[in-house]
């Protein structure tokens, strides 16, 4: 039996869309995903734990902060790279002059599909980047609401080392301090005159 050539056109085009989207959507690094998130997810349990059933504090400060610097280490140097594509580090120049460099990778078009980043992937990086600082957040104003001073140091940490990696990754992702501020003079700019016009147009 003989199969009309338009007809197996018509298939492999739909499998090849269902193939790119199905490429897009998956998780390339299960390794790094599952790190990303293990490690500031175990502090944070653990340090709920701590609070609620209690036991040795030095053994649960030790613990949390071997996590959260665990958790630095992996983001910052692994999965920055790996998942989305972003790194920074800090350079010392030949006049002893210390800086920070941001990087992101270019998108192109002849950039092969294992280094490109899948959508969950991106997703699952930057949920786990900006959530569990804010949750950091909530644990020092917790702290200092209920007055555990002892705990204030822990959570200090926390705030310190998960947000270093989100401001560090954000400027890899929108730029340098200089975009950061042009893009947030442009906007109350364009937020300026979107008003002015809309007056204009009422009156």
């Amino acid at each position: 039996m003989r199969l009309d050539p338009n007809e197996d056109d018509d298939v492999s085009l739909f499998d090849a869309e269902e193939d790119s989207a199905t490429r897009k959507n998956k998780i390339k690094h299960p390794l790094a995903s599952f790190f990303h998130l293990f490690f500031r997810v175990s502090a944070i349990l653990v340090y709920l734990l701590c609070g609620l059933i209690g036991g040795s504090f030095i053994a649960c400060m030790v613990t949390i902060i071997l996590l959260l610097s665990c958790d630095f280490w992996t983001v910052k140097n692994i999965t920055g790279r790996l998942m989305v594509g972003l790194r920074w580090w800090n350079q010392v120049d030949d006049d002893g002059k210390s800086h920070w460099v941001f990087e992101s990778r270019k998108a192109s078009g002849t950039q092969s599909s294992a280094s490109r980043s899948s959508n969950a992937e991106s997703r699952i990086f930057w949920l786990g980047l900006i959530i569990c600082p804010v949750i950091w957040v909530i644990f020092a104003f917790s702290t200092l609401i209920s007055f555990k001073i002892k705990w204030l140091a822990v959570v200090i940490m926390g705030v310190v080392l998960q947000g270093a990696n989100l401001y560090g990754y954000v400027r890899c992702k929108v730029g340098a301090r200089t975009n950061l501020k042009s893009m947030a003079t442009n906007y109350f700019g364009r937020q300026f005159l979107k008003q002015a016009f809309t007056k204009q147009e009422e009156s």
